[in-house]
């Protein structure tokens, strides 16, 4: 199939996006941030709840929340304390999926010449999950704690096409897990209700492509691998 070119525009935006370990400090708009989730929320939702909420930060909150939330994470004290809302990650690791989440974050490793070893050198990358990979702009995103699994499925279509309209403006994102055992501290620093569930984090800025992790392009298996034509 030949295709047009609104197809190469829709397939390079989805392709060439990657998560992004490092920003520039060049600032966003607040009316580009907007029309971009204007776009994202075109996603489709059951029975159109729409249940996506999004808090962006930048400035002065987003600095108190990423020195707050690093604080806690490099604090053994604190950060044993924290408690995940919900379980994003199985109980019990089986094949392939461990396979693939070990050669990711070893892949990561290597680029950042850290070893296997060098536990505080992989503790420092990780707390860089809290400052948002430095990007201008950060988001947390949200459910409220009424709904149920559909609308989780509703959140990763809302999410991607954020992604998505983000590349077609030369911006990259990166989303992260990570923000959802520190809740509590989220919700303090941005008053965030407790009738929300803290969904995950997402970095949004201009990549620095000098730094060496912004190189790292996980693999994907081939849809030969995970698809059945059934006729």
């Amino acid at each position: 199939m030949i295709q047009s070119p609104e197809q190469k525009i829709v397939d390079a935006a989805i392709t060439s996006r990657h998560s992004i370990r490092a920003y520039l400090p060049a600032p966003i708009a607040r009316e580009d941030i907007e029309q971009m989730l204007d776009v994202a929320a075109r996603a489709p939702s059951g029975s159109n709840t729409q249940p996506w909420k999004a808090y962006v930060l930048t400035g002065a909150i987003k600095d108190r929340l990423t020195e707050e939330l690093t604080r806690a994470f490099l604090d053994p004290t604190i950060s044993s304390t924290m408690k995940a809302e919900y379980r994003y990650y199985p109980d019990q690791w089986e094949p392939p999926y461990i396979e693939r989440r070990r050669k990711v974050g070893l892949d990561l490793y290597k680029l950042l010449g850290l070893g296997r070893e060098d536990k505080a050198g992989m503790q420092a990358q990780h707390a860089r999950n809290y400052l948002f990979f430095d990007a201008p702009v950060g988001f947390i995103f949200t459910l409220d704690r009424t709904m149920n699994q559909g609308s989780w499925l509703d959140f990763g279509c809302f999410l991607q096409n954020l992604m998505v309209a983000a590349r077609a403006r030369g911006l990259d994102t990166c989303a992260q897990a990570a923000f959802n055992a520190y809740h509590t501290i989220i919700r303090q620093v941005t008053g965030i209700p407790e009738s929300e569930i803290v969904v995950c984090g997402m970095a949004l800025g201009y990549a620095d492509m000098s730094r060496i992790e912004n190189s790292l392009i996980s693999e994907r298996e081939p849809a030969t691998g995970f698809t059945t034509f059934m006729e």
